[in-house]
């Protein structure tokens, strides 16, 4: 970990955003799914906004500055390194989560579901198959939608392949 960092995430922890704290109300204290998550955790040279340590699911909230061009490079690479180190990276938009906050939750549990922890061996071509796994939690059985089965390969994600909304969550079902 870089020298400082701490101290820096304990700083963005004192001064979280709105859109922060709205999600951070809906992770904290095992309140989703009963997992633990973290926020404003670092890693390695960076500093994760939101992070489930068990899964390895990192959750990122973007503003407007992540549309430019030097932003869009930095992320890739924070992304890619992030990936290389065995998490998955998710990214919304800060306006997804104001106005789309079940959906982008909605993503996450689904997210959560299909990432092998990381005592799982190893799938065969980084491919998670659905049909060979059904997810259960309590009585419920989660179900992934078609349309996730084909893109939710390991490594493979980013904002552009979540669709028109950036979700790739049920809407309007």
């Amino acid at each position: 970990m870089v020298k400082g960092l701490t101290h820096l995430a304990k700083g963005l922890r004192k001064r979280s955003t709105d859109v922060e704290q709205l999600l951070w109300s809906r992770l904290r204290a095992g309140r989703f799914e009963g997992m633990k998550f973290r926020r404003q955790h670092p890693i390695g040279q960076y500093i994760a906004d939101f992070v489930c340590l068990e899964r390895k699911v990192i959750i990122e909230l973007d503003g407007g500055q992540h549309a430019l061009p030097d932003e869009i490079l930095k992320d890739r690479q924070r992304d890619a390194w992030l990936e290389k180190e065995g998490y998955t990276v998710l990214r919304f938009w800060d306006n997804e989560v104001l106005t789309n906050t079940r959906g982008v939750l909605e993503t996450i549990r689904e997210r959560l579901y299909v990432t092998p922890s990381p005592q799982s061996p190893p799938l065969k071509g980084g491919e998670v198959k659905m049909e060979d796994s059904p997810l259960k939690r309590g009585n419920k059985k989660w179900e992934i939608l078609p349309s996730l089965q084909t893109s939710f390969r390991l490594g493979e994600h980013s904002r552009s392949e979540r669709g028109p909304s950036g979700l790739a969550a049920r809407e309007g079902k």
